[in-house]
């Protein structure tokens, strides 16, 4: 079932917009963990680390769910489909992975960190599993942005062209 060229634009739209708030949300992550290494500011530890679990529970979640969806009801109802271009192709695999490190992996590291601030304040700045903690969700933030710019630039730029049958 295909659509008009008027609900294709709604549902790129919505695309955008979800696309868009998951990378922005990605992007003040890592503000908020520069943040959380540089202080020693208790209280800036903390509302670091409060602020990154509350966006890894809303944020981050609703926008990855609206951009799966509406990403699926592009393919599906459009001539893109789902396996027709190598470059949607590429979108999904990325798609895999931003879901396990944006709503897995970015929510249990912040929750994790949060946890290790609350029992032990500042003191968890020179705990060892705190220090890797922080470094995981670090790494965790940056590889979500680099997949999401990455399907941005797939998107904008579509390489590889159409499968062959």
């Amino acid at each position: 079932m295909k659509t008009g060229l008027k609900m294709k634009r709604v549902f790129l739209t919505l695309h955008l917009l979800f696309a868009g708030i998951m990378l922005g949300s990605t992007v003040v992550f890592l503000i908020l963990n520069i943040a959380a290494a540089a202080t020693d500011d208790q209280q800036i530890l903390m509302a670091s680390y409060t602020s990154m679990n509350v966006l890894s529970r809303t944020s981050i979640r609703a926008s990855t769910i609206g951009t799966v969806i509406s990403g699926i009801l592009l393919s599906a109802m459009t001539q893109w489909g789902f396996v027709r271009y190598y470059w949607i192709i590429a979108k999904e695999v990325l798609t895999i992975f931003a879901i396990a490190i944006g709503m897995v992996g970015i929510y249990v590291w912040s929750l994790n960190g949060l946890t290790m601030v609350e029992n032990d304040g500042l003191n968890s700045l020179q705990n060892p599993e705190f220090v890797t903690n922080q470094i995981e969700l670090v790494i965790g933030i940056i590889l979500q942005i680099i997949f999401l710019v990455t399907m941005y630039i797939l998107s904008v730029f579509k390489p590889w062209g159409r499968r062959k049958s």
